[in-house]
């Protein structure tokens, strides 16, 4: 019994000093990070994607729609082409 007792005792304080120094190197990779994430260059660098991805995403957002548009169309003329009026799942070989 003795042995137990000292057995989570010892888990016990493992534990703790672990948590602790985990903890602490957390907060160093964390102020380490911040320190990165703030850092002039990496802020403008941080706006410039922001920018681009503001003028961007509307012109890209279309251009995909489009396309999607465009290849629901040509699966449903083949499956007209074939006969295939029933199915609205594309099959492999329908996809050129």
């Amino acid at each position: 019994m003795r042995g137990r007792i000292l057995f989570v005792i010892g888990l016990g304080a493992g534990y703790v000093l672990g948590a602790k120094a985990g903890r602490q190197r957390y907060e160093q990779i964390a102020s380490a990070a911040d320190k990165v994430w703030n850092s002039p260059s990496v802020t403008k660098q941080r706006h410039e994607v922001q920018h681009f991805v503001e003028t961007k995403a509307p012109k890209l957002m279309e251009s995909a729609t489009g396309a999607a548009g465009e290849a629901i169309d040509k699966v449903k003329r083949k499956g007209q082409r074939r006969g295939d009026h029933g199915s609205d799942i594309a099959r492999p070989e329908d996809v050129s």
